[in-house]
């Protein structure tokens, strides 16, 4: 039997020191986070990806043992279990082999062949099996008595219990398993009666091609499609014949009366037992790939979008724009704090332009708005185009934001925590407004599959989903470091080391006592212990604490290091972090300890350089075409400015400022291959793209990459 690390340094491809080392952490309650950023040295610098690979893998494992330790008690309760057998289970870490090896003692309802073994058949199935007798009929003759009938129920339950042997054989089911691997044909077809209900599924009422090579999307959506009721799907091999030749060469010994009922029992076991059981198997398997696909993709896209540039804290007037029921406005303070709130109404049908215009004046004077946030939902460019032709009384810069997910977050508990005063309108509007300040900060509050950069997220696995795009939030989150003075409890919530409980403790905390003034002042937090205090402080920031070692993100348990390089240099830590001759003097092989490696000193020193520094860009002002107002206005042939609002596996979705977005295909987007879009597209890059075709009856648009 080998031990964990090796299984799983094996599966991930990581020296087995890397991954003992990585394990002891996790289990001492350690975070990915903490580990990738702070312990360098005993991890050999594995990266977020590795480690949660890392933790994946040991936990396949410890389910594999279980697994193992309840198959042996299954075995040995049945009286079977030898020591070949039990030596066998434990030294298999392969799930399909381990269950081959399980499946003739596993428990199942009462089979053909289980009733033909209660009528006394199974010595006739074995005759047949030696294939040395001519005369069957003389054979199953003798048999026939109590419940057999007739020699052809005799020969039919022997041919049962045959059949499932063959099918029990693991030989067998694994070169039936190497036909599908191979030779697979995943084939879909309509249900009859259901073309004109299900027409959003038309290009897959007849259509079949190698499963091996469906895409992620493609297998989804025919799998969404069936569960529906619009679909019928299957998988078989492209010809059944050459299975029942590979079976029969194994199975079947010469041309006697007997090797024909053997081969009758072999026909019958792949077409009823082997082949549904193996369809099912890669059914499972190809739609585990597919889940997996689009769950990387996912979580790419949102990584992209919580990573997108803020504007800063800077004061924000929002607006919510709609036709009927008006635009809704709120302005902020630097902080996000709702200052005012009111409706106005530009737009048709009471088309109040004029008074709109004065009011969003007064308003950017008397707040000292400096930055505009408009939705880019309905009405959105009407009220991009009112707001941007007024004259302020100082430099405005005016965004279109999207409000993915707005309105999930308006009519969630957090918002009507967050404004229990203020209706769903007042709170969409302040997500929007936020959302421009720091996009981060504020789409933590919604759920992952609201935003609007999924691929069928409600038909992937959705255990597997919330784990990659919880550990993606926190990743995102942790990058950048959170301001412990102004964070609410749900961005908290994802720093590394603090539950939901202690993020409330922090604001709690804060609003009894005021700002924090240092890192070591969250140890008088209540339940903050050294451990949670350990893993969370180094990606809380505080600007302008005494100690600018607080704003950054240099570990409190590395201070000392900084404190030392201060003093043997002869200056502050302030004055270190400002002079770059200083750092540049400083021998960082004198600092080099047992439990500080050049890892750790290399990034205090790349944080000293720029302390506190958030990773993320700087945010541009955008345009879209003012000509262009619907889809009618589309000519092929257009070159247009546009924002990549979504990508998949066959390309990416962007705005270019009407209701209907386009779609860039993957053989769009280059003149030479194209393997994975996300290697030439960002979520809410700007482009020029090209209008390629435009089909008005249904609503789409094809766009293109290329020239």
């Amino acid at each position: 039997m080998i031990r964990i690390e090796e299984y799983v340094a094996k599966t991930v491809g990581i020296d087995v020191a890397a991954v003992l080392a990585t394990l002891r952490l996790l289990d001492g309650g350690a975070t990915i986070p903490f580990i990738s950023r702070y312990r360098k040295e005993a991890t050999g610098g594995l990266d977020e990806v590795k480690i949660a690979e890392i933790a994946q893998s040991a936990t396949v494992f410890d389910e594999l043992s279980k697994r193992k330790e309840t198959i042996l008690n299954s075995i040995e309760e049945q009286g079977k279990l030898t020591p070949e057998l039990k030596q066998r289970i434990e030294n298999c870490y392969d799930k399909t082999e381990l269950e081959d090896i399980y499946l003739p003692y596993k428990p199942k309802r009462k089979t053909r062949a289980d009733m033909a073994r209660e009528k006394g058949l199974e010595p006739l199935a074995k005759i047949l099996m030696s294939q040395q007798y001519g005369d069957v009929e003389d054979k199953a003759y003798r048999f026939v008595k109590g419940d057999v009938k007739s020699t052809d129920d005799a020969l039919q339950g022997a041919r049962d219990i045959i059949a499932e042997w063959v099918n029990e054989d693991e030989w067998v089911r694994n070169s039936v398993r190497k036909v599908f691997q191979y030779d697979a044909i995943l084939t879909s077809k309509v249900v009859k009666g259901k073309e004109t209900e299900g027409d959003k599924y038309r290009d897959y009422f007849d259509w079949s091609g190698p499963l091996s090579r469906c895409s992620s999307h493609r297998l989804l959506a025919i799998r969404r499609g069936e569960k529906e009721g619009y679909l019928k799907c299957s998988i078989s091999p492209a010809d059944d014949d050459k299975v029942y030749e590979k079976l029969n060469r194994r199975f079947v010994k010469n041309e006697s009366e007997s090797s024909e009922q053997v081969e009758m029992a072999v026909r019958d076991s792949y077409k009823r037992l082997l082949k549904p059981s193996i369809e099912s198997e890669f059914a499972a398997i190809s739609k585990e790939k597919a889940d997996t696909e689009a769950i990387r993709v996912f979580a790419q896209n949102l990584k992209q979008l919580l990573m997108a540039p803020p504007l800063g804290q800077k004061r924000v007037l929002a607006i919510d724009p709609g036709f009927r029921t008006g635009c809704k406005v709120v302005c902020l303070d630097a902080q996000g704090n709702l200052l005012h709130n009111e409706t106005i109404y530009p737009h048709p049908p009471k088309s109040e332009r004029h008074i709109a215009e004065r009011k969003l004046q007064k308003l950017v004077e008397q707040y000292k708005i400096e930055a505009i946030s408009i939705g880019n939902g309905t009405a959105g460019r009407e009220t991009e185009a009112l707001v941007t032709n007024i004259r302020y009384d100082r430099k405005i810069q005016v965004f279109m934001v999207s409000e993915d997910g707005a309105s999930i977050y308006s009519a969630s508990k957090i918002a009507r925590d967050e404004f229990p005063d203020y209706d769903v309108t007042v709170r969409g509007s302040v997500s929007i407004g936020r959302r421009l300040m720091d996009p981060l900060a504020e789409l933590v509050k919604i759920d992952p599959k609201s935003i609007g950069v999924g691929q069928y997220q409600y038909d992937v696995n959705q255990t597997e989903l919330k784990e990659s795009l919880d550990r993606t939030v926190e990743n995102c989150v942790n990058q950048v470091g959170v301001n412990l003075n102004t964070a609410s409890k749900y961005l908290l919530t994802y720093v590394s080391g603090l539950s939901s409980a202690l993020a409330q403790n922090i604001v709690d905390y804060r609003a009894e006592n005021g700002a924090f003034e240092n890192r070591k002042e969250l140890m008088k937090v209540p339940r903050m212990g050294a451990k949670s205090f350990e893993q969370s402080a180094g990606f809380l920031r505080i600007p302008n604490a005494r100690n600018p070692l607080d704003n950054s993100a240099v570990h409190p348990e590395s201070y000392h290091i900084v404190e030392r390089m201060a003093k043997d240099t002869g200056c502050t830590v302030q004055e270190l972090i400002t002079n770059r001759e200083k750092r540049e003097s400083i021998k960082l092989e004198n600092y080099i300890t047992d439990g500080v490696g050049m890892p750790t000193l290399l990034d205090i020193m790349a944080e000293l350089e720029k302390p506190g520094r958030d990773p993320r860009s700087q945010i541009e002002v955008f345009s879209f075409d003012d000509s262009i107002r619907t889809i009618n206005d589309l000519k092929v042939g257009m070159v247009l400015p546009g924002i990549v609002t979504n990508i998949t596996d066959f390309g990416c979705f962007v705005d270019i400022g009407i209701k209907e977005n386009g779609l860039i295909h993957i053989s769009e987007m280059s003149g030479s291959y194209v393997s994975d879009p996300s290697s030439v597209v960002s979520i809410h890059q700007q482009l020029k793209v090209r209008v390629k075709a435009v089909d008005i009856e249904r609503k789409r648009i094809a766009l293109s990459l290329k020239e």
